[in-house]
């Protein structure tokens, strides 16, 4: 039958004319000539329905599913965060407990406030040297199970945002000791399992749903993403119905060929582009790992794609290289965090972007050298700790809707310290929330907060710079 991709050309060279959406009639406009126009199309006769997939897409979905190893893969076109909403909806029924990582995405806190979950909160390890929230244990989540044997399912992100692998096979074992399933956010792992210097993908770690954004490290367009069902412990109709709800019902052809020429140029030539990979990443984290003060961090745990460019100790914050990088040498990395700043890689990365970074690096490294020889850089130890703060919870999300106007009041984070949080507080990226709405403001959440803005990151959440919502008398 072909790829999707394949279909769509051929169709597009044919002489049908189409009386559907969408209104471009599959012709190029004068404006924008670079879009794909020729191969947009809807569900028409010949090119099957993602959500009720019989043939074209059904075996598209297939092949993506015998790539990853996974029983059962559907495509997500909403990105991963749709992928998430419907694996948490699909495993839980209003009010049920559920255990969360508390460094998963924004999207996870979401699904909870959706179906008024209660959430118990797994905390990762923190390395204070690397100042790196690490990985979530095994035996933390046991410990959970035990104190809260009501708990239906355990949701965490592995690899993170930074690319700290956890043990996802030992968690897994864990909650499958309680009949319960594991769905893994490995929405930064779609690489994982292609090649020895990665790690295994959950799907073959005992993950019971797991999600994969292709986009974030494989060649396939912005919001593509993968779902894959495993096991006896979730019931798939259930997800998959709720996948058909979040999803849009009208989905782009464009994507979905997306998704399919990424498993397909995976299936062809994965072996030979993830050998050539792994072998220039090694020489490229050998070169960074020459540097005397900017330091390529990682845990016992990671994936090597990332490339986490730590000052800690320097005396410059990771904003500041992120920004030096970005004006002065026109790398756009992905993030800044206080005390590092990320770049991303991927199999088609050119040696090109590989020698500048090394180059752009180096020369900073050498310059925070000079500067600290002459005494004109002050180093600080380790910036401010920016461990996941662990919060009281006083209210649920949801329950936070009646609060009249009046008990509702804003001020500063210094000011807020003791009131209950009635909005959410996130860096974006990564957009794991430092406040969670119902939640008491500590002193040291506060602090990290303002610590941030200090710096000159924005936060995301609140509806005005450097102040929050909260509840008075909360």
């Amino acid at each position: 039958m072909g790829t999707i991709y394949e279909k769509l050309s051929a169709y597009s060279q044919s002489d049908y004319y189409g009386f559907h959406m969408p209104g471009h009639k599959r012709h190029l406009v004068e404006e924008m000539p670079d879009l794909p126009y020729h191969l947009d199309i809807t569900e028409i006769e010949g090119f099957d329905d993602l959500h009720h997939a019989q043939d074209l897409l059904l075996e598209a979905q297939e092949r993506a599913a015998d790539l990853y190893g996974a029983e059962e893969t559907h495509y997500l076109i909403n990105g991963s965060t749709a992928g998430i909403l419907s694996a948490i909806a699909g495993v839980t029924r209003k009010g049920d407990t559920i255990l969360v990582a508390r460094n998963c995405h924004k999207s996870v806190y979401h699904a909870i406030y959706m179906n008024e979950l209660n959430p118990v909160y797994l905390y990762p390890g923190f390395d204070s040297d690397l100042q790196l929230n690490t990985t979530i244990s095994a035996e933390d989540v046991r410990r959970a199970l035990e104190e809260h044997p009501t708990i239906c399912a355990v949701v965490i992100v592995s690899p993170t945002y930074d690319g700290v692998v956890s043990d996802v096979e030992a968690v897994a074992e864990a909650a499958h000791e309680r009949g319960i399933p594991l769905i893994v956010d490995e929405a930064h792992g779609a690489h994982f399992g292609f090649h020895p210097y990665f790690p295994e993908n959950a799907n073959a770690k005992g993950a019971d749903i797991v999600i994969h954004s292709l986009h974030k490290t494989l060649p396939a367009p912005t919001q593509t993403a993968l779902i894959h069902l495993n096991g006896s412990l979730v019931d798939r109709t259930r997800v998959k119905n709720y996948i058909h709800m979040l999803q849009t019902s009208s989905p782009s052809y464009l994507l979905m060929a997306g998704i399919d020429g990424c498993v397909e140029l995976l299936r062809e030539k994965g072996a030979g582009l993830f050998d050539s990979y792994a072998e220039r990443l090694k020489i490229l984290r050998r070169e960074l790992e020459q540097c005397r003060y900017i330091q390529l961090a990682k845990t016992r745990q990671f994936d090597p794609s990332k490339l986490v460019l730590s000052v800690c100790g320097t005396g410059m914050s990771g904003r500041e290289l992120y920004f030096k990088l970005l004006k002065q040498y026109h790398l756009q990395l992905e993030m800044a965090a206080g005390t590092y700043a990320l770049a991303m890689t991927s199999i088609f990365d050119l040696e090109e972007g590989y020698s500048r970074l090394v180059r752009a690096v180096k020369e900073i490294d050498e310059e925070l050298f000079e500067m600290r020889t002459q005494d004109k850089y002050t180093p600080i130890e380790s910036g401010q700790k920016v461990e996941v703060p662990k919060p009281e919870v006083v209210l649920r999300s949801w329950e936070l809707t009646d609060i009249p106007i009046e008990r509702r009041k804003r001020q500063s984070w210094k000011d807020s310290v003791g009131a209950v949080a009635l909005e959410y507080a996130y860096l974006y990226p990564p957009g794991i929330p430092v406040l969670v709405p119902g939640e008491r403001i500590s002193q040291d959440a506060a602090d990290v907060l303002q610590w941030y803005q200090d710096l000159g990151f924005s936060l995301e959440g609140p509806k005005e710079e450097g102040q929050i919502e909260v509840f008075i008398d909360g």
